[in-house]
Protein backbone atom coordinates (compact mmCIF):
# COMPACT_ATOMS: atom_id res chain seq x y z
CA UNK A 1 0.00 0.00 0.00
CA UNK A 2 1.54 3.41 -0.81
CA UNK A 3 2.32 5.74 1.77
CA UNK A 4 -0.03 8.73 1.84
CA UNK A 5 2.16 12.16 0.45
CA UNK A 6 2.05 15.22 2.76
CA UNK A 7 1.73 18.48 0.79
CA UNK A 8 2.49 21.72 1.80
CA UNK A 9 2.69 25.38 0.48
CA UNK A 10 1.71 28.73 0.04
CA UNK A 11 -0.46 29.98 -2.61
CA UNK A 12 -0.38 33.94 -3.76
CA UNK A 13 -3.62 35.42 -4.76
CA UNK A 14 -3.06 38.61 -6.54
CA UNK A 15 -4.98 41.14 -8.52
CA UNK A 16 -5.95 44.76 -9.17
CA UNK A 17 -7.98 46.28 -6.43
CA UNK A 18 -11.48 45.27 -6.24
CA UNK A 19 -11.81 42.10 -8.59
CA UNK A 20 -12.83 39.37 -6.17
CA UNK A 21 -9.27 38.24 -4.11
CA UNK A 22 -10.68 38.61 -0.76
CA UNK A 23 -14.39 36.82 -1.21
CA UNK A 24 -12.19 34.10 -3.50
CA UNK A 25 -10.29 33.15 -0.33
CA UNK A 26 -13.18 33.60 2.27
CA UNK A 27 -15.59 30.77 0.01
CA UNK A 28 -12.05 28.76 -0.46
CA UNK A 29 -11.91 28.91 3.57
CA UNK A 30 -15.46 28.23 4.34
CA UNK A 31 -15.45 31.74 6.57
CA UNK A 32 -15.15 34.72 6.78
CA UNK A 33 -11.58 35.93 7.06
CA UNK A 34 -10.86 38.25 4.68
CA UNK A 35 -12.96 41.18 4.65
CA UNK A 36 -14.76 42.76 1.40
CA UNK A 37 -16.36 45.78 0.42
CA UNK A 38 -17.22 46.99 -3.23
CA UNK A 39 -14.77 49.65 -3.05
CA UNK A 40 -11.51 49.30 -4.29
CA UNK A 41 -8.65 48.67 -1.86
CA UNK A 42 -10.60 47.47 0.99
CA UNK A 43 -7.76 44.79 1.63
CA UNK A 44 -4.77 46.61 2.59
CA UNK A 45 -1.88 44.25 4.32
CA UNK A 46 -0.72 40.41 2.90
CA UNK A 47 -2.88 37.67 5.22
CA UNK A 48 -2.51 33.96 5.31
CA UNK A 49 -5.83 32.01 5.33
CA UNK A 50 -4.29 28.39 6.00
CA UNK A 51 -6.36 25.77 4.95
CA UNK A 52 -5.38 21.83 6.04
CA UNK A 53 -7.72 19.06 4.92
CA UNK A 54 -6.16 15.46 5.32
CA UNK A 55 -2.39 15.46 4.00
CA UNK A 56 -2.81 18.94 2.20
CA UNK A 57 -2.07 22.39 3.88
CA UNK A 58 -2.75 25.08 1.33
CA UNK A 59 -1.38 28.59 2.82
CA UNK A 60 -3.51 31.07 0.65
CA UNK A 61 -2.04 34.65 0.49
CA UNK A 62 -4.55 37.22 0.43
CA UNK A 63 -2.94 40.84 -1.18
CA UNK A 64 -3.83 43.86 -1.38
CA UNK A 65 -4.84 44.89 -5.07
CA UNK A 66 -1.82 46.33 -6.96
CA UNK A 67 -2.49 49.74 -8.71
CA UNK A 68 -0.98 52.92 -10.35
CA UNK A 69 -0.91 55.51 -7.80
CA UNK A 70 1.35 55.63 -5.14
CA UNK A 71 1.06 59.46 -3.68
CA UNK A 72 0.75 58.36 -0.15
CA UNK A 73 2.95 56.42 1.73
CA UNK A 74 0.21 53.95 2.47
CA UNK A 75 -0.42 53.45 -1.06
CA UNK A 76 3.22 52.84 -1.81
CA UNK A 77 3.34 50.18 1.17
CA UNK A 78 0.19 48.31 -0.42
CA UNK A 79 2.10 47.83 -3.52
CA UNK A 80 5.25 47.05 -1.86
CA UNK A 81 3.13 43.91 0.17
CA UNK A 82 1.50 42.54 -2.91
CA UNK A 83 4.67 42.39 -4.65
CA UNK A 84 6.48 40.79 -1.36
CA UNK A 85 3.79 38.12 -1.74
CA UNK A 86 5.01 37.18 -4.78
CA UNK A 87 8.47 35.97 -3.33
CA UNK A 88 9.01 32.73 -2.84
CA UNK A 89 5.44 31.45 -3.52
CA UNK A 90 4.72 27.49 -4.96
CA UNK A 91 1.51 29.05 -7.21
CA UNK A 92 0.06 31.54 -8.49
CA UNK A 93 -3.75 33.14 -8.86
CA UNK A 94 -3.99 35.90 -11.24
CA UNK A 95 -7.55 36.95 -10.42
CA UNK A 96 -9.41 38.98 -13.53
CA UNK A 97 -12.78 40.59 -13.77
CA UNK A 98 -14.69 38.74 -16.24
CA UNK A 99 -13.83 40.32 -19.79
CA UNK A 100 -12.04 43.71 -18.17
CA UNK A 101 -8.41 44.16 -18.49
CA UNK A 102 -7.09 47.72 -17.43
CA UNK A 103 -3.82 49.09 -17.01
CA UNK A 104 -3.47 47.74 -13.43
CA UNK A 105 -4.30 44.06 -14.71
CA UNK A 106 -1.17 44.70 -17.12
CA UNK A 107 0.66 45.74 -14.20
CA UNK A 108 0.12 42.61 -12.26
CA UNK A 109 0.45 40.90 -15.56
CA UNK A 110 4.34 42.22 -15.94
CA UNK A 111 5.05 40.83 -12.02
CA UNK A 112 3.87 37.26 -12.61
CA UNK A 113 4.29 36.64 -16.57
CA UNK A 114 8.05 35.47 -16.03
CA UNK A 115 7.73 33.58 -12.45
CA UNK A 116 8.62 30.18 -12.02
CA UNK A 117 6.23 28.58 -10.46
CA UNK A 118 2.53 27.37 -11.59
CA UNK A 119 0.32 30.47 -12.42
CA UNK A 120 -3.59 30.09 -12.89
CA UNK A 121 -5.83 32.99 -13.83
CA UNK A 122 -9.14 32.57 -12.64
CA UNK A 123 -11.37 34.18 -14.61
CA UNK A 124 -13.84 35.98 -12.07
CA UNK A 125 -17.52 37.28 -12.12
CA UNK A 126 -18.52 35.22 -14.98
CA UNK A 127 -22.22 34.28 -13.31
CA UNK A 128 -22.66 37.79 -14.23
CA UNK A 129 -22.26 37.32 -17.95
CA UNK A 130 -24.74 36.24 -20.33
CA UNK A 131 -22.64 36.03 -23.78
CA UNK A 132 -20.84 32.68 -23.29
CA UNK A 133 -19.55 33.41 -27.14
CA UNK A 134 -18.20 36.69 -25.61
CA UNK A 135 -16.61 35.05 -22.91
CA UNK A 136 -14.85 32.16 -24.83
CA UNK A 137 -13.37 34.81 -27.08
CA UNK A 138 -11.48 36.13 -24.02
CA UNK A 139 -10.50 33.15 -22.42
CA UNK A 140 -9.00 32.58 -25.78
CA UNK A 141 -6.38 35.94 -25.61
CA UNK A 142 -5.54 35.39 -22.06
CA UNK A 143 -4.38 31.50 -23.26
CA UNK A 144 -2.52 33.76 -25.96
CA UNK A 145 -1.46 36.46 -23.61
CA UNK A 146 -0.27 33.93 -21.09
CA UNK A 147 0.64 30.19 -22.59
CA UNK A 148 2.16 28.96 -19.74
CA UNK A 149 -1.09 29.89 -17.19
CA UNK A 150 -4.43 27.52 -16.88
CA UNK A 151 -6.96 29.64 -17.78
CA UNK A 152 -10.26 28.76 -15.03
CA UNK A 153 -13.40 30.73 -15.29
CA UNK A 154 -14.87 31.06 -11.53
CA UNK A 155 -17.73 33.28 -9.56
CA UNK A 156 -16.27 33.42 -6.29
CA UNK A 157 -19.52 34.74 -4.93
CA UNK A 158 -21.30 31.94 -6.17
CA UNK A 159 -18.81 28.86 -5.67
CA UNK A 160 -19.43 28.11 -9.04
CA UNK A 161 -15.96 25.94 -9.94
CA UNK A 162 -14.05 27.30 -7.21
CA UNK A 163 -13.51 23.78 -5.95
CA UNK A 164 -11.70 22.95 -9.24
CA UNK A 165 -9.59 25.55 -9.38
CA UNK A 166 -8.56 24.57 -5.71
CA UNK A 167 -8.08 20.95 -6.47
CA UNK A 168 -5.35 22.08 -9.35
CA UNK A 169 -3.60 24.60 -6.98
CA UNK A 170 -2.98 22.30 -4.57
CA UNK A 171 -1.81 19.22 -6.59
CA UNK A 172 0.66 21.80 -7.65
CA UNK A 173 2.22 22.04 -3.61
CA UNK A 174 5.21 20.32 -2.63
CA UNK A 175 5.50 17.22 -0.96
CA UNK A 176 6.30 18.89 2.53
CA UNK A 177 5.95 18.68 6.46
CA UNK A 178 3.09 21.25 7.27
CA UNK A 179 3.99 24.49 8.48
CA UNK A 180 1.23 25.44 10.58
CA UNK A 181 -1.34 23.41 13.53
CA UNK A 182 -4.27 21.87 11.58
CA UNK A 183 -6.91 23.99 13.72
CA UNK A 184 -4.71 27.27 12.57
CA UNK A 185 -7.11 29.43 9.89
CA UNK A 186 -4.54 32.49 9.82
CA UNK A 187 -1.14 34.24 10.58
CA UNK A 188 -2.82 37.03 12.21
CA UNK A 189 -3.79 38.11 15.71
CA UNK A 190 -7.57 38.42 16.94
CA UNK A 191 -6.87 42.05 17.61
CA UNK A 192 -5.80 42.59 13.55
CA UNK A 193 -9.12 40.29 12.50
CA UNK A 194 -11.27 43.00 14.75
CA UNK A 195 -9.92 45.62 13.24
CA UNK A 196 -10.10 44.55 9.79
CA UNK A 197 -13.88 43.55 10.52
CA UNK A 198 -14.70 47.45 11.86
CA UNK A 199 -12.80 48.68 8.71
CA UNK A 200 -15.36 46.52 6.66
CA UNK A 201 -18.52 48.14 8.28
CA UNK A 202 -17.36 51.55 7.62
CA UNK A 203 -16.22 51.14 3.94
CA UNK A 204 -19.36 49.33 3.51
CA UNK A 205 -21.86 51.76 5.53
CA UNK A 206 -19.64 55.09 3.93
CA UNK A 207 -19.12 54.20 0.21
CA UNK A 208 -17.62 57.24 -1.62
CA UNK A 209 -18.22 59.46 1.20
CA UNK A 210 -15.36 58.71 3.24
CA UNK A 211 -11.75 58.40 1.76
CA UNK A 212 -9.67 56.32 1.94
CA UNK A 213 -7.34 58.06 5.21
CA UNK A 214 -9.21 56.04 7.87
CA UNK A 215 -7.87 53.27 9.70
CA UNK A 216 -9.05 51.10 12.98
CA UNK A 217 -7.05 50.63 15.79
CA UNK A 218 -7.88 48.12 18.94
CA UNK A 219 -6.60 49.79 21.92
CA UNK A 220 -8.19 47.10 24.68
CA UNK A 221 -9.13 43.27 23.84
CA UNK A 222 -9.95 41.43 26.71
CA UNK A 223 -12.00 38.17 27.69
CA UNK A 224 -13.70 38.82 30.91
CA UNK A 225 -16.10 35.42 31.96
CA UNK A 226 -18.22 34.87 28.74
CA UNK A 227 -17.69 38.33 26.90
CA UNK A 228 -15.02 39.40 24.81
CA UNK A 229 -14.50 43.31 25.72
CA UNK A 230 -13.18 45.32 22.49
CA UNK A 231 -12.01 49.25 22.35
CA UNK A 232 -11.66 50.23 19.30
CA UNK A 233 -10.51 53.56 17.40
CA UNK A 234 -11.64 54.58 14.18
CA UNK A 235 -8.77 57.06 13.25
CA UNK A 236 -9.94 59.91 9.96
CA UNK A 237 -7.94 62.71 8.92
CA UNK A 238 -10.76 65.34 9.30
CA UNK A 239 -13.29 67.05 11.31
CA UNK A 240 -15.03 66.97 8.66
CA UNK A 241 -14.87 62.85 8.55
CA UNK A 242 -15.21 62.31 11.85
CA UNK A 243 -18.56 64.05 11.88
CA UNK A 244 -20.07 61.96 8.91
CA UNK A 245 -18.59 58.68 10.56
CA UNK A 246 -20.45 59.77 14.02
CA UNK A 247 -23.81 60.77 12.13
CA UNK A 248 -26.83 62.13 13.48
CA UNK A 249 -27.07 61.58 17.03
CA UNK A 250 -24.43 58.76 16.66
CA UNK A 251 -26.77 56.56 14.61
CA UNK A 252 -24.41 55.85 11.91
CA UNK A 253 -21.34 54.72 14.26
CA UNK A 254 -23.97 52.87 16.52
CA UNK A 255 -24.78 50.94 13.09
CA UNK A 256 -21.28 50.08 12.66
CA UNK A 257 -21.05 48.96 15.68
CA UNK A 258 -24.15 46.58 15.64
CA UNK A 259 -22.87 45.02 12.41
CA UNK A 260 -19.19 44.61 13.66
CA UNK A 261 -20.43 42.95 16.18
CA UNK A 262 -22.13 40.05 14.43
CA UNK A 263 -19.44 39.30 12.78
CA UNK A 264 -16.82 39.25 15.37
CA UNK A 265 -19.11 37.27 17.91
CA UNK A 266 -19.13 34.77 14.85
CA UNK A 267 -15.49 34.60 14.09
CA UNK A 268 -14.72 34.17 18.01
CA UNK A 269 -17.29 32.58 19.48
CA UNK A 270 -18.30 34.84 22.21
CA UNK A 271 -20.39 37.31 23.35
CA UNK A 272 -18.79 41.07 22.34
CA UNK A 273 -18.86 44.49 24.05
CA UNK A 274 -17.73 46.37 21.40
CA UNK A 275 -16.99 50.33 22.01
CA UNK A 276 -16.14 52.54 18.97
CA UNK A 277 -14.40 55.87 19.67
CA UNK A 278 -13.57 58.22 16.49
CA UNK A 279 -10.39 60.89 16.30
CA UNK A 280 -8.70 63.20 14.06
CA UNK A 281 -4.89 62.55 12.91
CA UNK A 282 -4.39 64.39 10.49
CA UNK A 283 -2.04 63.21 7.61
CA UNK A 284 -1.27 59.75 9.03
CA UNK A 285 -1.46 58.01 5.72
CA UNK A 286 1.49 59.75 4.50
CA UNK A 287 3.48 59.49 7.36
CA UNK A 288 5.75 56.53 7.52
CA UNK A 289 6.16 56.78 11.43
CA UNK A 290 2.65 56.87 11.85
CA UNK A 291 1.79 54.11 9.90
CA UNK A 292 4.16 51.64 11.42
CA UNK A 293 3.03 52.69 14.84
CA UNK A 294 -0.61 51.56 13.23
CA UNK A 295 1.02 48.23 11.91
CA UNK A 296 1.43 48.79 8.45
CA UNK A 297 5.22 47.00 8.47
CA UNK A 298 6.51 46.10 5.63
CA UNK A 299 7.45 42.43 6.14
Amino acid sequence: MSEVVSRCGYIAIVGRPNVGKSTLINHILGQKLAITSRKPQTTRHNMLGIKTQGQVQAIYVDTPGLHKFNETALNQYMNRSASQALRDVDVVVFVVDRLRWTDEDELVYNKIRHMPCPVFVAVNKIDRMEDKAELLAHLSWLAEKLPNAEIVPISALQSSNVETLEALVTACLPESEHYYPEDQITDRSSRFLAAEIVREKITRQLGAELPYQMTVEIEDFKQEGRILHIHALILVERDGQKKILIGAKGERLKLIGQEARKDMELLFGSKIMLNLWVKVKSGWSDDERALRSLGYLDS
